[in-house]
């Protein structure tokens, strides 16, 4: 008999798997409250963790159109459902699977192409999302750095060759030319007083 606590449940795990980039389902027996709680943390916020029920699942990963578990939702189950970067979610999963044997990552779902063990072990050795946004703008930055170095260049050998003169020489001949002006007012003040009288 279907219960509204179970419609809900069913509705809430529907919705997770459509708002997930990725999904990853395991096996967890064995494993301690301290344990679940310590594998949550490391998967962070964009990541849910959640203990779900084999049958209720099964009905929402076919309501969300997701056959990637099918034969797979037996025993106590739990799925991560990643809304972040998926490779660091799968890389949090398989290093906890490896210290905590009790874990076990039996299929995945990544961007709607269905994933085995090795394939979610394939998803975590990936550079992160983070790593590859560094790289990217490390390498739109190297041109950028690249021209400045040339345009400075280029400003120092025409610097040598005179044909253009240093910032540094224009400021020190503007500051002897204004020291100029200012010590030759006092004696262009004194000289018009003179001729006047």
């Amino acid at each position: 008999m279907t219960t509204p606590s179970k419609v809900s449940a069913v509705a809430e795990i529907t919705n997770d798997f459509k708002e997930s980039t990725a999904a990853v389902l395991t096996e967890y027996r064995g494993l301690s409250v301290a344990q679940l709680k310590e594998l949550r943390v490391a998967l962070g916020q964009d990541t849910k963790f959640s203990v779900v029920k084999n049958t209720l699942s099964a009905i929402a990963a076919k309501e969300a159109g997701v056959d990637a578990f099918d034969g797979q939702l037996s025993g106590p189950t739990a799925i991560a459902f990643i809304k972040g970067d998926a490779v660091a979610a799968a890389k949090s999963l398989t290093d906890f699977a490896k210290a905590n044997k009790q874990l076990v990552i039996k299929t995945g779902l990544f961007e709607g192409k269905a994933l085995d063990s090795e394939g979610v072990a394939a998803l975590a050795a990936l550079e992160s999302r983070e790593f590859q946004l560094a790289r990217v703008a490390g390498v739109l930055k190297a041109p950028a750095s690249a021209a400045a170095r040339i345009i400075d260049a280029l400003r120092l050998k025409l610097e040598e060759e005179g044909g253009a003169p240093a910032p540094a020489a224009e400021e020190a001949a503007a500051a002897e030319e204004a020291a100029a002006e200012e010590a030759a007012a006092p004696a262009e003040a004194a000289e018009a007083a003179t001729e006047e009288n």
